[in-house]
């Protein structure tokens, strides 16, 4: 189990509390809205991991010389969300089929990977997308990377809690309401009270 802190260059600690879980579904914003409101969940960061380059900012990675994708860092309570179920979200909420690409969002920093944190998470992760139906998606195989965690930087602070500030935005109206939706349909009993709802 593990904690992270607090610092640009993220480096896992281990408590007694909380689980580390890092995945990239496309653009962070999409993948920060849907579990930021999930129970269980403690905290969600958007970032950039599985590249070479160090302190990297969103417009270099933007140039797709970095070899970073887009991910979250989602700090969450084992006992009350499991790793589990956190993968059948996150199948559910983007598309594993396509290669680095999320609809119109295209470039290797949008591909669809799970970075363990842990040998059990690794494992885990193997096993949830060896069981998933090809039949759920087109038919088509799935394309979802299993990567080793090794180091996250934190997005700029323009990026956080994205979906929440700007709901109006053409983005977040075309792309991150319909997973919303989705998210609010299906998984409704895994939500927070008041999730979506802004601080403002």
């Amino acid at each position: 189990m593990h904690q992270i802190d607090n610092r640009h260059k993220g480096e896992i600690k281990m408590t007694n509390d909380t689980n580390i879980a890092v995945f990239g579904g496309g653009c962070f914003w999409c993948v920060e809205a849907v579990f930021q409101a999930l129970e269980g969940v403690i905290s969600v960061t958007s970032g950039y991991s599985g590249g070479h380059v160090e302190n990297p900012s969103y417009q270099l990675v933007c140039s797709e010389t970095t070899g970073h994708a887009e991910v979250t860092r989602i700090e969450y309570n084992p006992v009350e969300v499991s790793y589990e179920d956190l993968l059948t979200i996150f199948f559910a909420t983007h598309d594993p089929t396509t290669l680095n690409r999320q609809g119109a969002d295209v470039g290797t920093r949008y591909r669809s990977v799970i970075m363990h944190t842990t040998t059990e998470q690794e494992s885990i992760a193997s096993q949830f997308i060896s069981k998933l139906d090809p039949s759920e998606f087109g038919g088509n195989p799935i394309v979802t990377q299993i990567e080793e965690f090794k180091v996250f930087y934190e997005a700029e602070d323009y990026h956080k809690d994205y979906y929440l500030s700007n709901p109006e935005q053409m983005y977040c109206q075309f792309v991150i309401s319909p997973k919303v939706a989705k998210l609010q349909s299906k998984f409704k009993d895994k939500l927070k009270s008041g999730a979506f709802q802004s601080d403002d």
